[in-house]
C-alpha cells in the first residue's frame, strides 16, 4: 500500500450475517471520524445468504451504540478480493483457514485475524448467531477494540 494508494479492507466471516457486516459498519463509522479514507466491504467464506441484510440482532446491538447498516448485503469471498483488499480480516481461526486454502500462498501475509489488532484476551470474535443478546453485545465490543487497533495500524503505514 503506497501513500498515494488507498487502504482496503475486506471482514470475513462464515456467512457474512453477523460478524463481518458488524465489523464493516462498525469500521465505517470509526474509520470516517477518525478521517481515514478507506475501501471497507465484508463476505462470508461460505455462501448462506447471499444478498440479505446482515442478522436483525447483529442490527439491532450496533444501532443502539450509533452504527449503520445501510448498502450492507452478504456475500461470498471471491479470489478477485485477494488482489483487491490490503487487509484480509478473519473473524476466528476456521475463517483464516479456509481463506487461506482457497487463496495462493503469496496473499497469507495480508490475511489475519482481526483481533490480532485488538488489546484483548480473546483471540476470535465468537459467532453469536445461536446465542443470546449478550453474545451480540460481546462482539461488538471485541469488534470495536480491533477496529480502534486497525485504524492505528493503517496510520502507521500512510
Amino acid at each position: 500500500m503506497s501513500q498515494q494508494q488507498k487502504p482496503a479492507v475486506l471482514f470475513v466471516c462464515l456467512g457474512n450475517i453477523c460478524r463481518s457486516p458488524t465489523a464493516e459498519a462498525v469500521f465505517r463509522h470509526k474509520a470516517a471520524a477518525a478521517g481515514l479514507d478507506v475501501t471497507i466491504d465484508s463476505a462470508g467464506t461460505h455462501g448462506y445468504h447471499i444478498g440479505s441484510a446482515p442478522d436483525k440482532r447483529s442490527q439491532s446491538a450496533g444501532i443502539a451504540k450509533g452504527y449503520k447498516f445501510d448498502g450492507i448485503a452478504c456475500r461470498k469471498v471471491a479470489h478477485e478480493d485477494f488482489d483487491k483488499y490490503d487487509y484480509i480480516l478473519a473473524m476466528d481461526k476456521s475463517n483464516l483457514a479456509n481463506l487461506q486454502k482457497v487463496s495462493d500462498s503469496a496473499y497469507h501475509p495480508k490475511i489475519k485475524l482481526f483481533l490480532s489488532f485488538a488489546n484483548s484476551d480473546h483471540q476470535e470474535v465468537p459467532d453469536p448467531y445461536y446465542g443470546g443478546k449478550k453474545g451480540f453485545e460481546l462482539v461488538l465490543d471485541l469488534i470495536e477494540q480491533a477496529s480502534d487497533g486497525l485504524i492505528e495500524d493503517i496510520k502507521k503505514r500512510q
